[in-house]
């Protein structure tokens, strides 16, 4: 179970819940709403290895490196937003010509979704690049892509902005 779904479920415990002492109409504990905003973030470091295709220099290189992962949670009154960064560090390679890579960039990620209606958004900003020695064998990845789906469940709002280029 991840992390979210474990607070969302203990949320929901925590509004429903009321004790109450046997015999006796008088609640021994009762648990009342979560406060206004409950927030908190989290830091990871992934260890990857990936092979990546450079079609500018017409290369294959494997890269390996840390990827560090942030994630902040807020979750206040009915709403909750969920904004993931992720960035490489360190993260080189050797392609099979022989020349060094190093991949470079960010990722961030924002998911907000209402509680009581499930209306949600997304949007994904990537900057990915995979910088090499010498001219023409940087591979630079652009995307935006953001989707809105209603209280229907209805996608009224979609964009995907994607480019890639070689310089």
């Amino acid at each position: 179970m991840s992390k979210l779904s474990f607070l969302c479920i203990l949320l929901m415990a925590v509004v429903s819940v009321s004790f109450t002492t046997p015999g006796s109409e008088r609640p021994l504990l009762t648990l009342k709403a979560p406060p206004p905003a409950i927030a908190f973030t989290t830091n990871e470091f992934i260890d990857v290895s990936i092979e990546v295709p450079i079609p500018c220099a017409g290369d294959l290189v494997t890269l390996e490196g840390t990827l560090h992962l942030q994630m902040h949670v807020t979750i206040n009154g009915n709403n909750i937003i969920v904004k993931e960064h992720f960035q490489p560090q360190g993260i080189t390679g050797i392609g099979i010509s022989g020349k060094k890579y190093q991949a470079t960039g960010v990722t961030q990620d924002i998911f907000k979704g209402s509680l009581q209606n499930e209306q949600v958004s997304f949007t994904s900003i990537n900057n990915f690049r995979i910088i090499g020695q010498g001219p023409g064998n940087n591979y630079l990845v652009h995307q935006t892509i953001h989707t809105t789906i209603n209280a229907n469940g209805e996608v009224t709002s979609e964009v995907d902005n994607s480019s890639v280029e070689c310089k």
